[in-house]
């Protein structure tokens, strides 16, 4: 080796960079046949799957949406002869994974209706198998499906393909109901043998949030407000979300305008804006208690938008000089982190205010 290095030195340099290219190659390879190809699937028998590594493969590998959903029908048609529970998380989870190659290929009303029957199809088994002894434990699992389920119907029916507003509303509606009601009862009558945990309070936060995402998109921010405040009371003080709930909540406190009963009067616009200016400060405040690791992109994104927000409040209030001042901030924060829609943003309202 030494003889040849000292003649060869950029051919020996090469022949060992290959080497260690191959030797590093072959170990991830080895990783990912592992991970994907053989522990995704160690739930399953073999010849399910066999066919899910099919589906696989034309799902996320070699794009090929007809070959791919046949491998999935015929994965879900092994398991039924292997006598797989079809209200297993693998099983269910072979028809949500279903649904997500419908919305890869902008399929979404393929989506939408694989969806929906396994939804109805989980409701079902609540409905006539979940109060028997010894089913508690599934009734707590799929109830918990069925709520992430129509969170995604609520999704699927509100983007721009499909425009199904109410529909989506009435999915995550349900969702937000049965979350709510199941908390409840759990409260009141105490959680029974062998039902096990509900969903995370970051999941119930979630759920509550995508509702009031959609009100807030219809501008029901009276509507959208509590759902706020009740995701941020469930989210915790360490994550960076929080700063982007307690945004949204200061947006929608901004530009609340409630129904009003006859003889009663609206709050007063500037106490609105006080409110929605306390909490785009709080989500400041929150922001910058939080540090690595905990701290994510999600921190910086909600301080420039924070930062927006009370220029947009000062500007409510006829503050000029506060406004463009901060509206100079939330710019020189969303450059600085790359934040396209708040540079943006910031430009016009900063050209807004050249014309007052």
């Amino acid at each position: 080796m030494k003889v040849l290095w000292r003649e060869n030195p950029f051919s020996v340099t090469l022949a060992l960079g290959f080497i260690a290219f191959g030797i590093g190659s072959w170990m991830y390879i080895n990783y990912i046949y592992q991970s994907y190809f053989i522990g995704a699937f160690h739930k399953f028998p073999e010849p399910v799957a066999k066919q899910l590594r099919k589906a696989i493969f034309y799902t996320n590998y070699q794009m090929d949406p007809k070959l791919a959903l046949k491998y999935y029908k015929e994965a879900l048609r092994v398991a039924a002869e292997e006598g797989m529970d079809p209200f297993s998380d693998e099983i269910i989870g072979v028809k949500i994974q279903v649904a997500a190659l419908m919305e890869k290929i902008q399929q979404y009303r393929k989506a939408i209706e694989v969806l929906e029957i396994v939804k109805h199809d989980c409701l079902d088994w609540v409905d006539k198998r979940g109060s028997i002894p010894g089913n508690e434990g599934d009734r707590t699992r799929i109830l918990g499906k069925t709520v992430g389920i129509s969170v995604k119907l609520g999704e699927l029916y509100g983007n721009q393909y499909v425009m199904e507003k109410e529909l989506a509303e009435e999915r995550l509606v349900w969702a937000v109901e049965t979350v709510l009601r199941e908390s409840q009862r759990r409260q009141q009558e105490g959680i029974k043998p062998g039902e096990g945990e509900w969903l995370s309070n970051e999941e119930n936060g979630a759920t509550l949030e995508a509702l009031a995402n959609t009100y807030e998109a219809k501008d029901q921010h009276y509507l959208a407000a509590p759902l706020y405040l009740q995701a941020i009371a469930l989210s915790p003080v360490t994550s960076c979300h929080t700063t982007i709930l307690m945004n949204n909540l200061s947006i929608s406190l901004a530009q609340q305008l409630p129904p009003l009963e006859p003889g009663q009067k609206p709050l007063p616009r500037e106490v609105m804006v006080s409110n929605a200016r306390s909490w785009a400060e709080k989500a400041l405040a929150v922001a910058a208690k939080i540090t690595p690791p905990e701290r994510t992109d999600e921190c910086d994104v909600g301080c420039a938008v924070a930062t927006h927000n009370l220029g947009e409040f000062a500007e409510m209030d006829g503050n000029i000089r506060e406004a463009r001042k901060r509206y100079e901030e939330a710019r020189a924060l969303a450059k600085a982190i790359g934040f396209e829609e708040g540079l943006q943003n910031s430009d016009l309202a900063l050209k807004r205010l050249e014309k007052t």
